[in-house]
C-alpha cells in the first residue's frame, strides 16, 4: 500500500450522468474494450481520465454512482489497469454480511477468539493481499469496523479477531456506494476521517 494517502482519487458518476449498460456482471475477469466500456459522451471520457490517472498508482478509490451504474465493473476495470492486474480480485458485498459478521469476514479471526472458532481463519483483507480489495456498500460498514478500516488504509495493518498482533498487508482498496457520504458523515453514519484522509 502507498505510504500517504495526501493524494486520493474519487471517481463519481450517477443518474445525471451518461450510463453506461454492459451485459456482464462483475465476476468476470474479461471486460470489453474501452471504447465500448467508456463510450463516447463528455462525461464518461472525464471518468475515463480520471480512471487511467489513478489506476496504476495503488491509491485507494471511491466510486459512488447509482444502483445500476456499473460501479463493480468499473472496480474491476481499474484493477486490470493497477500494477498487478493478475493479482486477487477480491470482492465484499458490505451489505450482504451482518454487521456481526463481517469483521471476521474482513479480518479473520484466529482459533478460540469466539464459541465456533474451532481454528484459524485468513480474512478477505488477506486473501486480496498484493492485489485488490473492493468494498461493495461501504456506507453499510458500521462505524467501530470504520475505525478498523481507517488503520488498514493509513498504514496496511491489521489484527485478526483474537489475534495479539498486527498482519501487514500491501493492497489496493477500492470502495463503492450508491449514497452521498457527506450526508452519512453529517447524520454521524460514517467517520469523517475516513472519507477525507483516506477516499478525497
Amino acid at each position: 500500500m502507498p505510504g500517504a494517502f495526501c493524494c486520493i482519487g474519487r471517481i463519481s458518476y450517477g443518474s445525471h450522468h451518461s450510463r453506461f449498460k454492459i451485459g456482464l456482471t462483475d465476476r468476470v475477469s474479461i471486460l470489453p474494450p474501452s471504447t465500448l466500456f467508456f463510450g463516447s459522451s463528455a462525461m464518461m471520457q472525464t471518468i475515463r481520465q480520471k480512471v487511467e490517472k489513478v489506476a496504476s498508482s495503488g491509491v485507494p478509490i471511491l466510486i459512488q454512482g447509482d444502483n445500476g451504474t456499473g460501479k463493480g465493473l468499473l472496480a474491476r476495470f481499474i484493477h486490470n489497469r493497477s500494477v498487478a492486474p493478475d493479482a486477487a480480485f477480491v470482492k465484499v458485498n458490505c451489505a450482504a454480511i451482518p454487521g456481526t459478521l463481517l469483521e471476521s469476514e474482513l479480518f479473520g479471526y484466529e482459533k478460540g477468539a469466539f464459541t465456533g472458532a474451532y481454528s484459524c481463519k485468513a480474512g478477505r483483507v488477506e486473501l486480496a493481499d498484493g492485489g485488490t480489495l473492493f468494498l461493495d456498500g461501504i456506507d453499510e460498514i458500521d462505524m467501530s469496523l470504520q475505525a478498523k478500516l481507517l488503520q488498514l488504509l493509513q498504514d496496511g495493518q491489521f489484527s485478526r479477531i483474537g489475534g495479539q498482533e498486527d498482519r501487514q498487508v500491501h493492497l489496493r482498496v477500492i470502495c463503492a456506494t450508491n449514497r452521498h457520504l457527506e450526508q452519512d458523515i453529517t447524520q454521524g453514519r460514517f467517520r469523517q476521517d475516513l472519507f477525507t484522509g483516506s477516499m478525497w
